[in-house]
């Protein structure tokens, strides 16, 4: 059955910008090993100085892959757009802060080597879906990714964790993963926001529980720096399917994200 925000979303989909979504299977990367973990870099042939989207995983910080990226890679180089996927070392192997470290340095690593496979290392987005998404924040919020362009942040509830627990948020996966309150604001990407001005960001949200409220949250603190946010209402997503969606055809979040991109990086 079809709801009526699903109808909207389809609806508000064929108003924007025109946008070419890849029909064939998703191209081969050439995988590197950055020191911490490997990541992936998908690049058109010949291509050079293309703007470039770097993607961190979810997986609740204890599990995923690289690899795990549906029709992602294939729609960005069909719209001019190099692409890197990052694995990053998981719990209980490594803690969140040793997390958000390998994000830096595999985004370090990209700065200095995209630019021989066809990405301009000037003009690099930040995108993570669920944990990725809060490493993301995390890491673009406290100046870990330098020069970057602009943040995606696609469906976390991990913004301010203070202000999770407050809210009866601190449950399951992130009663686990932030079992220790001493480390919630340094681990908050809400914690690095107040002072000065960020990235453009895109914050999109799913209908999954609380994600709206925290994201609508985090955008008003943004917000309130000068930064420019872009707040995508997805609540009629679940968690899953607001980052598998991506890069299919007709899908409002892919149209939405595009925008965002090549007014931030194109």
């Amino acid at each position: 059955m079809v709801d009526r925000r699903t109808l909207l979303l389809a609806s508000m989909a064929a108003f924007l910008p025109a946008t070419t979504f890849a029909r064939q299977s998703s191209p081969s990367p050439k995988t590197f090993d950055y020191g911490p973990a490997k990541l992936d870099i998908y690049a058109p042939d010949g291509a050079s100085g293309l703007p470039v989207v770097f993607f961190v995983h979810g997986g609740a910080w204890e599990f995923g892959k690289r690899s795990q990226v549906g029709a992602k890679p294939a729609f960005l180089l069909a719209n001019g757009f190099c692409f890197v996927s990052i694995d990053y070392r998981m719990l209980p192997e490594a803690d969140v802060a040793t997390q958000a470290n390998d994000v830096e340095k595999a985004y370090a690593y990209v700065m200095a080597n995209v630019a021989g496979h066809g990405g301009d290392p000037t003009r690099i987005v930040g995108m993570g879906h669920s944990a990725g998404c809060h490493l993301i924040a995390l890491t673009g919020m406290r100046g870990g990714l330098p020069g970057v362009a602009g943040l995606l942040l696609d469906d976390t509830r991990a913004y301010d964790l203070a202000a999770l627990e407050k809210n009866g948020g601190m449950e399951r996966a992130y009663a686990r993963v932030f079992s220790d309150p001493s480390q919630w604001a340094a681990l908050s990407p809400a914690s690095y926001v107040d002072g000065r001005k960020h990235p453009p960001t895109f914050i999109a949200y799913s209908g999954a529980s609380g994600r709206g409220e925290e994201s609508k949250a985090f955008a008003e603190r943004l917000r309130a720096t000068g930064t420019e946010v872009t707040l995508f209402d997805g609540s009629a997503y679940t968690h899953m399917s607001i980052n598998r969606d991506f890069g299919r055809g007709g899908d409002a979040l892919t149209a939405a994200a595009l925008t965002f991109l090549k007014s931030t990086v194109g």
